[in-house]
Formats: structure tokens, C-alpha cells, sequence
């Protein structure tokens, strides 16, 4: 199988919107309810969302297209953030949001996640950005090695709203240059 990493254009949405369903669920702590997984996919990781964010010229979003089928993305917003806990702890300005970065479980371990992240780090850069920054949450460690293998770093903390119930985050950061 071979796989490209390209933009997302608007054809993508409902794929986006369907790979979002199976990535978005994995990323969560075990006891996150399923009602809440589900109004949060609802409510920002739908098609309509999808066709929102590829319309939006600060928002970029990258796909790992395999012979077709999506089976990841990232999503880097490029404009300040409007979360105060963020704000206060983020030093390489300006700096993009890394919001998703998602692979599909069938991709996971065969190097595409790097390459992903290999991407949306040079999204940024050529977006003008000295720093990309995420949240993740705080009991997802595969996730968070992953980032810190990718060169970002624990610099703070955030909540992050999961339907019903509040989660909560780490702020990692690195610069988009070695």
C-alpha cells in the first residue's frame, strides 16, 4: 500500500468526518462515555465542521491519502489562541495550533504518524510560524511519548470539554525549526 500526504481539499469532508469517528474515540481516557465521544464528534468533527475548517484560509488541514483511502490527519490552525492558560505559557510566538493529529489504528506503528507530523511541523514553518503547539490529553501516554519524541515539550496545562465532562490537558510546544 502507498500513501501520500497531501492538503485536504473540500471532497475530503465526509471522509475526514468519518475517519474522525473511528481516530477521535482512541485518543479518549477509558471511562469517557460514549454520549460524550459522541456529542463532541457531533459538534466539531462532523462533515459540516470538516467543509468549515477546509474553507477557513487559517486553518490547514493534511491527509494521508492510501491509494485512496484517508488514514490520518492533521489539523493546524494558524492564529492566536484564545485560551488564557494556553496564552500564558506558550514562547514560541507566533505559534500554530497542532488541534488534530489523528492515524488510523490500521496505520498505527508503520511510521506514518511521523511523517504526518513531519508534515504539518513544515505546513507551519512555511506558514511563517516559530512554534507549534498542542493539547493532549493527560492520561493518553501513547500520545504524549509520541509528541515528545516529535520534539514538543510539557509546558503547561488546560481543560478541554468532552461533551458532558471536562478533561484535562497537557500544553506541549516546540519550535517548527531544530
Amino acid at each position: 500500500m502507498t500513501h501520500q500526504i497531501r492538503r485536504a481539499t473540500a471532497d475530503d469532508a465526509g471522509r475526514l468526518a468519518a475517519l474522525a469517528a473511528v481516530t477521535f474515540p482512541l485518543a479518549c481516557p477509558p471511562e469517557s462515555r460514549p454520549e460524550d465521544i459522541a456529542a463532541h464528534l457531533a459538534k466539531t468533527l462532523s462533515e459540516t465542521n470538516f467543509r468549515t475548517y477546509l474553507a477557513d484560509p487559517e486553518i490547514t488541514v493534511l491527509v494521508i491519502d492510501a491509494d485512496g483511502e484517508l488514514r490520518g490527519y492533521s489539523l493546524l490552525v494558524a492564529r492566536p489562541t484564545r485560551d488564557p492558560d494556553v496564552t500564558a505559557v506558550l514562547s514560541e510566538l507566533p505559534c500554530t495550533e497542532l488541534s488534530k493529529c489523528y492515524v488510523h489504528p490500521d496505520h498505527h506503528g508503520l511510521g506514518a504518524a511521523a511523517e504526518l507530523m513531519h508534515a504539518s511541523i513544515g505546513a507551519a514553518a512555511g506558514a511563517g510560524a516559530r512554534g507549534l503547539w498542542l493539547g493532549v490529553n493527560s492520561q493518553n501516554a501513547r500520545a504524549i511519548r509520541f509528541y515528545e519524541k516529535s520534539g514538543f515539550r510539557k509546558v503547561g496545562t488546560k481543560s478541554f470539554q468532552l461533551g458532558t465532562t471536562v478533561e484535562h490537558d497537557f500544553v506541549m510546544e516546540r519550535p517548527v525549526t531544530p
